[in-house]
């Protein structure tokens, strides 16, 4: 299998292709150069955005393509425009973020998308901005010929989000640590890996149309995935669970300063852990075990020093630490070391 993967350097991208060298299949990598692409493939460099940024890919042929763009909707364009004549199937890793908000829990593929996006457009907004992209694909190779990814959180090896990272760095400092509750709280994401390989056998199986991407309701809580990462890290972290209430109270922001969680009967709850992908699980989706995915990725950390790339248009994650002390000092009398 011929495979083509705009990006491939970074987390998903990066991800799917050392699934697919692993598989043994042909791999060209399209970057910008400013990372190592992985082992046995062959690297073509290129900057979509600039004029004649596509040129390294005028010539060849691939069976599928695989696109991670999260920018300006043109770029996604352009490069189909390029590749439709010469590339069998076009996989977008789109987002959940595609449904208009707010999308109710168990949402299929076939919930309401959002309004004003255009495949013509520049960088607006990340919703619109992943829509127009999947509009970009449907519009040049069609349906038949597009998969869109749409995945959810995404953590794992190669994370560059900061999300998971910061909670193993947390855990791995030992102490009192605000475990934003209730414990069992369901969460959905998706390992990078499981999505790597959902795609690829997408790719095998001519799979096409939209597909919800993440752990399947009941797969892991807040709970399994903060223990995790305290017996991982080993650093005497005691997690200390403490109601949405006094979070809020406290104004700490879901999502960004306790990576991970959203309250639970929230909006943000039903669109972020809360959706139907018995579509993706007919179609092959497995996910492995959140300890795993915890393990592995606190091995990659520690191979960086402890320090984990950060994408440069994605905010810092995590709670400050004095935020963090008071609030631990006011819901348990703990304060931290």
């Amino acid at each position: 299998m011929r495979l083509l993967v705009l990006g491939g350097t970074e987390f998903v991208g990066r991800a799917v292709v050392e699934a697919a060298v692993e598989r043994g299949w042909d791999v060209t990598v399209f970057h910008r150069g400013r990372h190592a692409a992985p082992a046995g493939v062959r690297a073509l460099h290129g900057d979509r955005t600039a004029p004649d940024g596509l040129a390294a890919l005028a010539d060849g042929a691939w069976d599928a393509v695989v696109d991670t763009w999260s920018a300006a909707p043109r770029a996604v364009r352009d490069s189909a425009r390029l590749l439709r004549d010469r590339a069998g199937r076009y996989v977008y890793v789109s987002s959940c973020s595609v449904y208009e908000w707010a999308p109710p829990a168990g949402y299929t593929e076939d919930a309401p998308l959002v309004g004003g996006a255009d495949p013509d457009a520049g960088q607006t907004e990340y919703a619109r901005d992943k829509r127009g992209g999947e509009l970009a694909v449907l519009d040049t190779f069609g349906a038949d010929r597009s998969l869109l990814a749409r995945a959810g959180l995404i953590i794992g090896p190669y994370e560059n989000v900061g999300r998971l990272p910061w909670w193993l760095t947390r855990t791995a400092r030992g102490g009192p640590v605000l475990a934003p509750g209730p414990r069992d709280l369901p969460i959905q994401y998706i390992d990078v890996r499981d999505l790597a390989e959902w795609i690829l056998g997408g790719v095998e199986r001519g799979l096409s149309g939209p597909y919800n991407l993440v752990s399947p309701q009941g797969h892991a809580t807040m709970g399994t995935l903060l223990e995790a990462c305290a017996r991982v890290t080993g650093g005497g972290a005691e997690l200390c669970w403490t109601g949405p209430e006094v979070i809020l109270e406290a104004g700490i922001a879901p999502w960004t300063e306790l990576p991970v969680w959203v309250p639970p009967g929230s909006d943000l709850h039903d669109a972020l852990h809360s959706s139907d992908v018995s579509r993706a699980v007919a179609a092959g989706l497995g996910c492995r075990p959140v300890e795993e995915t915890v393990a592995d990725t606190w091995s990659w950390l520690r191979s960086l020093g402890g320090v984990a790339p950060q994408r440069p248009d994605r905010p810092g994650k995590g709670v400050d630490p004095e935020t963090e002390a008071k609030v631990l000092a006011q819901a348990h009398g703990r304060q931290l070391s």
